[in-house]
């Protein structure tokens, strides 16, 4: 066998076993590799990490699973009944490996970019740091892309990409001042690696922060950025999504199912994802990590891909509980 046979029976092989491992998985092989033989969510211990949008879904979930590891945290939202409730359970569950006092609730609007310098400010004079940023706030969507009001894109836009961008350049500005490595992670979605219907303007917004922090990673090459990228994940995200006016929302229900990830392993799995410093992470019930995996590799396949599946197929992956 010569040579470029040889080459060209690794690469099929490899193709194979790609296959197969994305039809076992609920995440890329990257951040399985790593959840075996990688750094522990434990290594994390006692550093400060800040998630926004932690009163629900997967910035509770992943508050949670933190606090089992004694991760001291800001919890931060806009409803402080529920952060308070939050940080009830995270006690709780840190078996007294954290007192009060490490985990500081903070009532915050992300919309509120004036007062962006101002929530930092409160958080680093409780903690005097902060060793991890997640931004983890946003809205999803379901509308017809020819019925959306602009209004709706550009404030989809203002919470799901330039509330986060201006927290972070903040938080990259105080760490360069004070010389720190730094972390940022953002929860962003298979929606910002391939495109899905019924969703345009949360996919551009998807799309624009892959964009943003992709340039990031270029202009400051040592700066720690973790993108992690659910697939459809069970929580109660589709109550505020915004549709086609901005006078309205969605109220629909992720009802939990073999299609959809529970939070908290989404959650364990972006805490994996954040401790051994991943640059991108997909997570998801097949054929997520799949279509991920395609898209981010293989884009002419990707095309294929979904002119054959067609909207409906499409739809239902993302929403299982849609009848096509």
């Amino acid at each position: 066998m010569g040579f470029f046979e040889l080459l060209g029976l690794i690469v099929f092989l490899y193709f194979i076993v790609n296959i197969f491992l994305w039809i076992c998985l609920d995440c890329d092989i990257e951040l399985f590799i790593c959840g075996k033989i990688g750094k522990p969510i434990d290594s994390l211990r006692g550093k400060v990490v800040w998630i926004t949008g932690a009163s629900s879904g997967i910035g509770k979930s992943l508050g949670i699973v933190l606090a089992r590891h004694g991760v001291k945290l800001c919890l931060s939202a806009r409803r402080e009944d529920e952060l308070d409730k939050v940080k009830s359970e995270c006690l709780k569950e840190s078996e007294s490996s954290l007192k009060p006092d490490d985990i500081f609730v903070l009532k915050m609007d992300m919309l509120q970019t004036d007062k962006h310098q101002d929530y930092f400010d409160q958080v680093i004079k409780h903690f005097g740091r902060v060793d991890v940023l997640v931004n983890n706030a946003g809205r999803s969507q379901r509308a017809l892309w020819q019925n959306i009001d602009l209004q709706v894109d550009r404030e989809l836009f203002d919470l799901d990409v330039f509330s986060v961008v201006n927290l972070s350049r903040i938080y990259i500005r105080h760490v360069e001042k004070h010389s720190l490595e730094g972390h940022i992670a953002v929860t962003s979605s298979t929606a910002g690696l391939i495109g899905v219907p019924n969703s345009c303007s949360y996919v551009g917004a998807k799309h624009a922060i892959h964009g943003y922090f992709d340039s990031l990673k270029l202009e400051i090459p040592d700066f720690n950025v973790t993108l992690f990228c659910p697939g459809p994940t069970t929580t109660d995200f589709l109550k505020t999504a915004f549709t086609d006016k901005t006078t309205e929302v969605y109220g629909g229900k992720a009802e939990a199912s073999s299609k959809r990830m529970s939070s908290e392993r989404c959650a364990f799995l972006m805490a994996t994802s954040i401790a051994n410093k991943l640059n991108t992470s997909f997570v998801g019930p097949f054929p997520v990590p799949f279509l991920a995996y395609v898209s981010m590799y293989c884009p002419n396949l990707k095309l294929l891909i979904l002119k054959l599946a067609g909207n409906g197929a499409m739809s239902k992956i993302r929403d299982p509980e849609q009848k096509v």
